[in-house]
């Protein structure tokens, strides 16, 4: 049974990249479905502006005429030229459980990256480190939150199969909002902020373009020692910014001010995967009824951002934005869970205050390499 992997073309290609999910996880209890126009858009290399400074190539693997599997190669100019380097990458990987099917599917978008200059290829990410990345290694028990990886158990081997290794890994940790000494923090927090002059305020919705164009020069700057992290261009981060205006609480989005500048900004996003999982993907006839309804289900979020600028790091100014978000997520209901992720694991500082909290790392995702 021979395995043909070849690129996706059309509308009809683009469909059968899209839908192939559906036959990998039927029966999965853990996975969330996403919007088939959500994931349409993101592959549109003509609109979407991560594509202004990157290419892609997506490919579909099928045995006997059947789609077994998917992988879309990526060339990232962006992170090149920010890290000096010569990267390709592999995203939106899906296989049966088949290692020469893997085999297959990473053999061809190696051979894409490199044939365009690439010396090694790193993934998964879809499509950058800037949206969803990382393959689960550990947590299978439960569902993703908004905006986070899962895959089959089997998908690690998989990669080890095709002589990928670990290039870095990415946790999560888990608290709860009531589960926080508060009034302990609160106290360590409202000092630093105090000390430094820092105000912490929510997002003014009446300006969100400004809003957004304020924190986008905070965003590059705050993250910019780390590992994988490639800048935005001001054109995909309000991409962004305009899909996730969708489902944001404004008390959960904080933006951090001394005399009159902005040094940092949190973002904490409800956990709307509980609605989309009923949707199964669709929007319409009945997806949209069954998303709103199961919004008012929600009692987790998830905290996507939380920096500031390097002056500002060892100020303990972070703790202020990180109390602050429990105090909200009290008064919105949001009791259930808080997931603090992805973090580097090698983020010690980080690591060590989230165990202090009372946090635990629930999940890993790993970052392969080859």
């Amino acid at each position: 049974m021979t395995i043909e992997v070849s690129a996706i073309g059309g509308k009809r290609g683009l469909n059968e990249f899209v839908e192939l999910p559906w036959s990998i996880y039927r029966g999965d209890p853990y996975w969330v479905p996403q919007l088939r126009i959500s994931t349409k858009e993101l592959l549109d290399r003509g609109k979407h502006p991560f594509y202004a400074n990157a290419e892609a190539e997506f490919f579909i693997a099928r045995r006997d005429g059947r789609a077994v599997g998917r992988i879309a190669a990526i060339v990232d100019r962006g992170h090149d030229r920010f890290h000096e380097e010569k990267a390709g990458f592999f995203g939106f990987f899906e296989s049966v459980d088949d290692a020469e099917v893997a085999k297959a599917l990473l053999k061809t978008a190696r051979e894409w990256v490199f044939s365009r200059g690439a010396e090694f290829i790193r993934g998964p990410v879809n499509p950058s480190l800037n949206y969803e990345s990382g393959m689960l290694v550990e947590g299978f028990d439960s569902s993703p939150m908004v905006m986070m990886t899962y895959n089959p158990r089997y998908y690690p081997h998989l990669m080890e199969q095709a002589g990928l290794q670990k290039a870095k890994d990415l946790y999560a940790f888990v608290n709860s909002a009531d589960g926080v000494d508060l009034k302990k923090i609160g106290r360590v927090a409202d000092r630093a902020l105090q000390r430094h002059s820092v105000t912490v305020r929510p997002i003014n919705m009446k300006d969100f373009d400004g809003e957004v164009s304020r924190v986008f020069d905070v965003y590059n700057a705050a993250w910019t020692n780390n590992w994988g992290f490639v800048p935005m261009t001001r054109e995909e981060f309000f991409w962004m910014g305009k899909e996730m205006k969708l489902i944001i609480r404004p008390e959960m989005v904080l933006i951090g001010e001394t005399r009159g500048r902005i040094i940092g900004f949190a973002l904490a996003l409800p956990d709307v995967n509980v609605a989309l999982k009923p949707a199964n993907g669709r929007l319409f006839p009945t997806g949209l009824l069954k998303i709103l309804y199961y919004r008012t289900k929600i009692r987790a979020v998830r905290v996507v951002a939380l920096g500031v600028v390097e002056e500002f790091r060892a100020t303990g100014v972070a703790a202020g934005f990180y109390a602050e978000l429990v105090r909200k997520a009290r008064e919105l209901g949001y009791d259930r869970e808080c997931e603090m992720s992805w973090i580097l694991e090698d983020n010690v500082l980080m690591t060590r205050s989230l165990e202090l909290m009372g946090a635990r790392r629930t999940k890993t995702y790993r970052l392969y390499q080859s």
